[in-house]
């Protein structure tokens, strides 16, 4: 099916000087709203993916997994979703003193004030929350990869240090999490940025390696003019292929024990596969489009992960 969907998808830094906040007058941290209402808006809109995976999470989990989940939407909005990017570097800046006033009990933006009421862990996990931060700045410093492992930086820093995040919430043994979510949270990114290929080309960003392109004997300018070709079909096959693969590998890694707790990393492995197999029925035409599976459809992988 085709249409729109939403997603599927460095270190801590010292404290800064404060800084004004970048945002409009109407922002939400400018009039009173209900936080849980907010994050609840932000992350998962009903039909969404995000909104089928998180309702498989425990009940009473559901409200931090939510907060975490629209954090991550606030920071791709910060360095995605602006033409200029000192305006964005701005909103980074004013995210990274958010991040440090949520350790010191002191938040200002409804999603930082449902993570204070919900995050048992504020001041040890701001790092992490620091260090995705980090992660989506990379938006901001290249447009470009040369090659896999220059891309891998950027999907562990986001998809990785993210998925340990939303693990460690309901993990049994949060210590230990990391090793198993990190690598689905990598696979996670892979699949969404298959999803988004012509989107993201669009907006001025290539996330396929730049040898792999060459490789293919596709260029960037095929991607952002939107031209198919039997080299584009052969790339995007590679691509989808190393997406699924890390997938499968990653979910059988997920220890038996903590199956139950994660379910809301699984369905989202689940809704990924399937759009995937979507995206090879269709052509890999995603240049034009965002091909989405149904809600009906997302409702019941979700439903059915384990």
């Amino acid at each position: 099916m085709k249409g729109a969907d939403a997603t599927i998808f460095g270190l801590a830094r010292a404290r800064r000087a404060p800084v004004a906040s970048p945002f409009a007058r109407s922002s939400p941290h400018s009039n009173p709203v209900n936080f849980d209402e907010y994050c609840q808006q932000k992350a998962a809109p009903p039909g969404s993916s995000t909104y089928y995976a998180l309702r498989q999470g425990p009940a009473t989990s559901q409200p931090l997994l939510t907060a975490l989940f629209a954090l991550r939407r606030e920071f791709e909005e910060t360095v995605k979703e602006v033409s200029d990017p000192a305006i964005g570097r701005t909103k980074l800046a004013w995210w990274q003193n958010e991040i440090a006033a949520l350790a010191s009990g002191a938040p200002s933006h409804p999603v930082s004030k449902a993570l204070a009421a919900h995050l048992p862990d504020v001041e040890n996990e701001s790092r992490a929350l620091q260090a995705l931060l980090a992660g989506f700045e990379m938006d901001l410093d290249q447009a470009r990869y040369l090659d896999y492992p220059n891309l891998r930086r950027y999907v562990q820093g986001v998809g990785g240090t993210f998925a340990s995040l939303v693990a460690r919430a309901t993990a049994k043994d949060a210590a230990h999490a990391s090793t198993w979510s990190a690598p689905l949270g990598e696979a996670l990114l892979l699949a969404q940025l298959v999803v988004e290929t012509g989107n993201d080309a669009r907006h001025g960003r290539i996330y396929i390696p730049i040898d792999e392109m060459q490789r293919f004997n596709v260029t960037a300018a095929d991607l952002i003019n939107r031209k198919y070709s039997d080299a584009f079909t052969g790339l995007m096959r590679f691509q989808t292929k190393r997406a699924r693969d890390a997938l499968h590998a990653a979910l059988a890694a997920v220890p038996t024990g903590e199956r139950r707790s994660q379910r809301t990393l699984l369905a989202q492995a689940a809704l990924a596969l399937a759009l995937l197999d979507e995206i090879e029925r269709d052509g890999y035409h995603v240049l034009h489009q965002r091909i989405a599976l149904t809600p009906i459809r997302k409702l019941w992988i979700a439903w059915r992960a384990r």
